[in-house]
């Protein structure tokens, strides 16, 4: 028997309390009949006694205290979902926005998502082929990992995220059976629109599921966002054996969303007002990623989020990083310099990557290679240091190598365009090259074997000096015309 309740207690931003509701659910769904005919949709978000909070996700404009009927729907809140989402457009709570009309469901499910036994879950081996050699070489993105971008104020974060949908693919066959669910959280209407030009004229739309959740809309919409995003990924993962990469943004937006949400609950804050649950909240969306044994698809996050004054010690990078299986992190100076994209390679690391490289996943040498530019470029940094205190031209020859070093790293290594895709062997073989301009003794982090086999400095020499002559003639050449 489904009851309806008539008139509301209390009404308080986006949430509505009624008295006297026997044999409610947290988070469940109840259906709001305002005086005008029209329904609006909410869900418990708390119960004392026979006291429930609903929130409401329209808003509570309108509403009556006295006329407004409220029924109880019996069931959590679900996404529609089947095969059919592929290319659509959906809202951030999952109602199709592109035009084309309803999603024919073969079955709706609960946006909360099934608890995964841990005993279930495989460990995640082999990597997913973004063609960003500072990602593909450095911070390799392992299938089933949950591997965030650490972004700030005016930097290129919603280019990356549109190049890594355009690029991405799982190492084997060719991208057979790979999607992408892009959820945007709390951008504007020129971003959101940016994101779907983009994905359509790259031609990969039809393999991108897209939540849009624009600033105007609800708070309460941006939260339910990631959740529908990471709903859709799990059908198309563990029922249709798709490896779905999930890229969502902003999750400081989501955070924001959540604090203002807890404020309208009179909760008491935690640090910077967040809930004392945000790392239990964000912990419900990054656990999600992963493997299962039942099925052959996998789920893999890429969160984004934007640190408030670059600070990487606010709640939100913090409690992410905790949860996460590392970071890549963007950095503002090599984005001033114009490098593109501006990843900071030394705090930024993938902690499964050992595991999903090498032979047999992308080539023997991919470790060594990895670890030598890490170390070199680490060394590049205390080079610079040490020029800051006695010059240049105080250096020894070694040390001068190394600045060589760090100039071609950064210029051709991590600076590749927006529109450039290199394979692995391809960013692995400019590795060799960069790091052949170091002297052979240098390189103390690869087996003389590899060494002997890949190392060839006159080619790199050569090479890089060709570039420089064809970088110096266009600018000539452009300024000749211009």
């Amino acid at each position: 028997m489904s009851l309806q309740y008539v008139g509301l207690n209390e009404i308080n931003g986006p949430l509505v309390v009624l008295d006297h509701v026997k044999g409610a659910s947290y988070d469940e769904m109840v259906e709001l009949q305002c005086k005008d005919g029209t329904t609006r949709l909410g869900r418990i978000v708390q119960i004392e006694g026979e006291r429930v909070v609903v929130q409401v996700f329209e808003g509570t404009n309108s509403l009556s205290l006295v006329n407004t009927k409220t029924r109880l729907l019996g069931h959590p809140m679900e996404l529609p979902v089947s095969k059919e989402i592929l290319g659509r457009v959906f809202s951030g709570a999952g109602k199709p926005i592109d035009g084309l009309g309803e999603i024919y469901a073969e079955k709706s499910m609960d946006i909360n998502g099934l608890p995964l036994n841990p005993v279930a879950r495989i460990y995640p081996r082999n990597y997913i082929n973004t063609g960003i050699s500072s990602i593909d070489c450095l911070t390799t993105l392992i299938r089933g990992q949950k591997l965030p971008i650490f972004s700030g104020s005016g930097l290129p974060h919603n280019q990356l995220a549109v190049q890594i949908v355009k690029q991405a693919k799982v190492a084997d066959d060719e991208g057979k059976g790979f999607g992408v669910v892009f959820a945007a959280m709390g951008v504007t209407n020129d971003v959101a629109e940016y994101f779907r030009r983009s994905f359509e004229e790259a031609g990969v739309m039809q393999r991108v599921v897209m939540f849009l959740n624009l600033s105007n809309d609800p708070i309460i919409e941006r939260i339910l966002t990631p959740r529908c995003a990471l709903t859709a990924a799990e059908y198309l993962a563990f029922e249709h054996n798709m490896h779905i990469l999930v890229i969502y943004t902003d999750v400081t937006s989501y955070c924001e969303a959540l604090r203002e949400f807890s404020s309208s609950k009179g909760e008491i804050p935690g640090r910077k007002g967040y809930p004392g649950y945000l790392y239990s909240d964000l912990a419900s969306l990054y656990e999600r990623a992963g493997i299962a044994n039942s099925a052959e698809g996998s789920v893999t996050q890429i969160p984004i989020l934007t640190m408030p004054n670059n600070d990487i010690t606010h709640p939100v990078p913090d409690l992410t990083g905790y949860i996460t299986e590392g970071q890549i992190t963007l950095d503002s100076e090599l984005n001033a310099m114009g490098i593109y994209p501006p990843v900071s390679v030394l705090p930024s690391l993938s902690r499964l990557m050992k595991d999903g490289i090498g032979e047999g996943f992308t080539r023997a040498d991919h470790s060594a290679v990895s670890n030598q530019l890490f170390a070199a470029y680490a060394h590049v940094q205390d080079v610079k240091s040490l020029t800051s205190v006695i010059g240049e031209d105080e250096l020894s020859a070694v040390d001068k190598k190394y600045m060589e070093f760090g100039r071609l790293f950064e210029r051709y290594f991590i600076n590749q365009g927006f529109n450039t895709n290199r394979s692995i062997e391809e960013t692995l073989d400019l590795g060799w090259t960069l790091l052949s301009v170091l002297p052979k003794g240098e390189l103390d982090r690869i087996d003389n074997a590899v060494l002997e086999q890949f190392y060839n400095h006159e080619k790199a020499v050569a090479q890089f000096e060709l570039q420089e002559e064809g970088t110096i003639k266009e600018l000539q050449q452009a300024m000749n015309n211009g």
